[in-house]
């Protein structure tokens, strides 16, 4: 009899611990002590460099002796104080730039996922090729579209002009706008034809069968099914694209209203030497990013993970 009981109370423990919740917390857990060593790399690579910042930032500039504490004046004159003009001008350049290059990288990319994603001959030197702009180091990209842009470079001989491309204000954001996006759709493109590999070829035909044309397969079946990898391909390029220093900084040195944010850290950090001031810019670049992320992940990331969950 004894022997009975145990056995039921060994059963209704193996239920208990096979439902849904019991194997959810089983893997959180899992999870948790998974992904714990690199959190705590993460922590000490980048938290330490943050945490240093801010803390720089509540003191004065003064090299030669101890730098005076100073509180928040840092982050005063960046905000509404004497500094204040060059920091949100900077800001607005830098989400313009964010801005123009995504959307462009993301409609040129997707165009360039769906082609890739075709069966046809050759298909695999197109993806190795495409992708070699995304290969090439951002700096030497730079310089070699600071050569196409030059007065007497290729745009100009082709096209029988003599603009000084880098010399005006809305030319010099149009030659880092077509760089950076030469450079980068093809990122985004391989992020979406990753998505666009997982969908099962069996839908397309049901589709087919049922008469959708190519229009109405592409806005019921594609989209839908790639958006997850498609957000995270935003994401992951708009997080690039707020943190942009290298084109501007080559192509323009910052001038003709192309200073960034990252190039007004740099500036005076490291060129107008005051160290405290760019700690507190330096933070307050931390600062619109996470936000930018944050808000981006909870109104489109949530979005997404509830369409999949239906």
């Amino acid at each position: 009899m004894s022997i009975d009981v145990d056995e039921r109370r060994t059963v209704r423990t193996a239920e208990r611990e096979s439902t849904p919740r019991v194997r959810r917390s089983r893997e959180g857990r899992l999870a948790f002590w998974l992904v714990m060593p690199a959190m705590l790399v993460l922590t000490i690579i980048i938290g330490y460099p943050v945490i240093a910042a801010i803390i720089r930032s509540l003191f004065g500039d003064t090299i030669a002796t101890t730098p005076p504490f100073v509180g928040l004046a840092n982050y005063a004159s960046a905000l509404w104080g004497q500094n204040s003009a060059e920091f949100w001008d900077a800001t607005g350049t830098t989400y313009f730039f964010t801005v123009v290059t995504v959307v462009l990288e993301t409609v040129i990319g997707f165009a360039m996922a769906l082609v890739m994603n075709k069966a046809f001959r050759g298909r695999g030197l197109i993806r190795a090729s495409v992708l070699i702009p995304w290969a090439i180091p951002t700096a030497v990209t730079a310089v070699l579209w600071k050569w196409v842009f030059d007065p007497a470079g290729i745009i100009n001989a082709v096209t029988g002009s003599s603009i000084v491309w880098t010399g005006t204000e809305w030319s010099s954001r149009f030659a880092i706008i077509v760089a950076d996006t030469w450079k980068t759709a093809p990122f985004i493109a391989l992020l979406i034809l990753a998505g666009l590999q997982i969908i099962p070829e069996e839908v397309y035909e049901a589709a087919r069968i049922d008469g959708a044309n190519a229009w109405q397969r592409f806005r019921l079946i594609t989209l839908p099914l790639v958006k997850p990898a498609l957000l995270v391909a935003i994401l992951f390029r708009m997080l690039d694209a707020l943190r942009m220093y290298d084109l501007p900084q080559i192509l323009t040195h910052g001038a003709n209203g192309t200073t960034t944010l990252s190039i007004l850290v740099v500036r005076a950090t490291l060129s107008e030497l005051k160290p405290g001031y760019g700690g507190a810019l330096s933070t307050l670049t931390f600062i619109l990013i996470f936000a930018t992320a944050y808000t981006f992940v909870r109104l489109l990331g949530a979005n997404a993970v509830a369409g999949q969950d239906k």
